[in-house]
């Protein structure tokens, strides 16, 4: 991997290194009720190098990514904290980089996010001033530059480790490829993945990855999510764009009896996490138990995966 700039975080660290890394993830309420939001991240803590914050995922209203990892901060943890560019333009979006920075957050998820009409707000304007390439490109230039996009210098440089996400299964796939490329050439360090199911279809992502050389220059992290019932995989599979459910899945889950299922579901996620770390070029798992997060320590340790590396933020 190349030598580049540090900030300096704990699960940037664990990369270099060379260990395998491992990020979940914990939604920000739908509301300011901080207790039932620490309660979820607090089965996170110790099982995880790092949390993603969501920020107004799928374009519903909850409290902002930035309180949440500042919340995780202050619980002893690394936040991953995401920014997607359809609610803020330029002004806020650099505003919100050096507010975060300030706060002690050195991990950033640069996302486009959600449309609107997905939320439950559909007649609000989207912005997108800027797409989640221009938004990393925005973040190293203010970190390894020193200026805003406006070329106003900067009075102290927000130390972040970039990172984005990629969808391996939306067509075309090689195009998938060759954006993801364009990530890292803005300046992305990290790539989480949307959530995997069709293995055979990420190996062939991850094949030609390799061949473009991007797995030396970027750190590529599997997206993991448990099928909790049978319900969810049919869900995933009829209605979430970009998804490859394969029908054997559905098929073992409905080969289970009901008060087995879960524990099926998470078998698989085990298996689809050990099959992902032997794939060449993947760094690290990225594991979204969607409001599930009680399951992570479980799931962990059974891939293998604990006890996870001991090391401090600069």
């Amino acid at each position: 991997m190349t030598a580049e700039y540090s900030a300096g975080s704990k699960l940037e660290k664990i990369f270099r290194s060379g260990q395998k890394a491992v990020t979940g993830e914990c939604g920000p309420p739908r509301g300011c009720d901080v207790e039932h939001f620490k309660h979820k991240a607090s089965f996170l803590k110790g099982n995880v190098d790092a949390i993603n914050l969501t920020d107004n995922q799928t374009a519903v209203v909850r409290f902002c990514s930035m309180a949440a990892a500042k919340i995780i901060l202050e619980m002893g943890m690394e936040p991953v904290m995401q920014m997607v560019t359809r609610d803020m333009n330029r002004i806020a979006l650099q505003s919100n980089i050096l507010g975060a920075a300030a706060l002690g957050v050195k991990n950033l998820l640069c996302l486009t996010g959600d449309h609107q009409s997905f939320g439950d707000h559909p007649q609000a304007k989207n912005v997108h001033d800027m797409d989640s390439i221009m938004l990393a490109h925005t973040v190293k230039n203010m970190r390894d530059e020193g200026k805003m996009v406006s070329g106003t210098e900067l009075q102290g440089r927000p130390r972040i480790f970039i990172g984005a996400a990629a969808n391996p299964f939306a067509d075309p796939q090689e195009f998938r490829v060759v954006r993801m490329g364009k990530k890292i050439a803005a300046g992305v360090q990290f790539i989480q993945t949307q959530c995997i199911y069709n293995m055979e279809r990420f190996r062939k992502f991850m094949d030609m990855a390799n061949d473009m050389g991007l797995t030396e220059k970027c750190y590529i992290m599997a997206g993991i999510t448990p099928l909790k019932s049978v319900g969810m995989a049919n869900y995933m599979k009829k209605f979430v764009p970009g998804l490859d459910v394969p029908d054997s899945y559905i098929a073992r889950l409905k080969g289970v009896p009901k008060d087995k299922v879960a524990a099926e579901g998470i078998k698989i996620a085990v298996e689809q996490i050990q099959e992902c770390l032997a794939m060449k070029g993947v760094a690290g798992i990225h594991l979204m138990a969607i409001e599930w997060e009680d399951h992570v320590p479980e799931i962990v340790k059974a891939a293998g995966l604990l006890p996870r590396p001991v090391v401090e933020a600069d």
